[in-house]
């Protein structure tokens, strides 16, 4: 890798962060993640016996194992099966799980009413969450190193997200908006181990939980934050990756005249599509689209979204349709060719298996992709 290899800046923090946990004192840090949000109703049940309790803790009811019920709402209220209530807590005993929707999951759930439809909570563990949320995000069968990355960035965007854009009712949701949380159905040995030998393990700056997100592949380099998102952060830094064995690593995409004219509108048939803003990097941050009723700026993620394309990382060859004088014809393609796949901040979860692949350790990968920042160890009070 000649001199772009990673240093292995990152170094231990002395002090320890303290959380307070505001979950029951029973557990560790609890995180308290939407499952189903605002929807008619949800399915519930219970892999063991479960105790049903109200708001104020008071036992309502029972599940029987294996025994699902669809919850509601109604007057304000949640139901299950006969019960209702202004909350209704389903708790499995003997170390059972509880499905919600279409998966089961650690921990309990706390069913509450939203909107006309009703909110479904898993309140789980961190570290049991992060069991699920690494072979969510990761395929369960790369390098430990890279896993136990993945574990670490994925602990401290948790922990980030819940202070600051956690509400009343829920820290985070389970989707790419937030990170992806399957339950048990994506954890495996390898991912608990991940979360096992990274315990209470956090990304820091200035003694804050950073905001570590991560992102499939950049296609060679991560970005400046500031370039693509905002405000610039000096842990979010842009740095040469290690995804050359990523399937995203390069990719083209081909699009018909019809096709363009469809997803961008506004601008007729499209003539010609021109960058005005690019990052360093070279990702889209604006293009013009010239069309033969109109022209449009949209922005890289615009484009992104309106296409399905894998990254803003990309270049727009029109084919076919050449002018003839002062007159245009409409291109008959256009092929779009890119690479990586994300934002292209952060971590790159194909660099990490990059380095991991070639013996670096958790720390140096962690250290490269995260500049400036720390690790530290949290210690949960109740």
């Amino acid at each position: 890798m000649g001199d772009r290899r990673p240093q292995g800046r990152l170094g231990w923090l002395t002090a320890l962060l303290v959380l307070s946990a505001t979950a029951p004192a029973q557990a560790a840090l609890q995180l308290r993640v939407a499952i189903e949000d605002g929807v008619s109703q949800v399915q519930v049940g219970t892999s063991s016996a479960a105790v049903v309790r109200d708001a104020a803790g008071r036992q309502v009811g029972q599940l029987k194992a294996m025994d699902g019920l669809v919850a509601g709402s109604q007057g304000g209220q949640v139901t299950l099966g006969g019960l209702k209530s202004g909350q209704l807590w389903v708790e499995p005993q003997a170390g059972g799980y509880v499905w919600i929707g279409d998966r089961w999951y650690r921990g309990r759930a706390l069913l509450s009413p939203k909107g006309g439809g009703v909110l479904a909570v898993n309140y789980v563990d961190l570290d049991e969450y992060l069991y699920s949320v690494v072979g969510s995000e990761m395929p369960t069968n790369w390098p430990l190193e890279a896993l136990k990355s993945q574990a670490v960035a994925a602990r401290s965007y948790a922990l980030h997200k819940r202070s600051k854009v956690g509400n009343a009712q829920y820290d985070l949701g389970d989707t790419t908006r937030w990170q992806v949380y399957k339950g048990i159905t994506a954890e495996t040995t390898s991912t608990q181990t991940a979360v096992v030998q990274t315990a209470g393990q956090v990304l820091t700056y200035n003694g804050a939980i950073i905001e570590a997100v991560f992102h499939s592949s950049s296609g060679g380099h991560t970005e400046n934050v500031e370039d693509v998102w905002s405000s610039p952060l000096p842990y979010l830094r842009g740095v040469a990756d290690y995804d050359q064995y990523a399937p995203v690593f390069q990719w083209q995409e081909t699009f018909s005249a019809a096709q363009m004219r469809q997803r961008i509108t506004g601008v007729g048939n499209i003539l010609a599509m021109t960058p005005i803003a690019l990052t360093p990097n070279g990702r889209v941050r604006q293009m013009k689209v010239v069309g033969d009723a109109g022209q449009r700026t949209l922005s890289g993620d615009e484009l992104r979204s309106a296409l399905g394309l894998r990254s803003s990382l990309f270049q727009v060859s029109p084919s076919g349709g050449a002018g003839s004088g002062a007159k245009s014809t409409v291109p008959a393609t256009f092929v779009v060719q890119g690479r990586g796949f994300g934002h292209g901040l952060g971590m790159s979860q194909w660099g990490a298996y990059g380095l991991a692949s070639q013996g670096y350790g958790y720390q140096q990968i962690l250290g490269h992709y995260y500049q400036n920042a720390g690790l530290a160890q949290i210690q949960v009070t109740p």
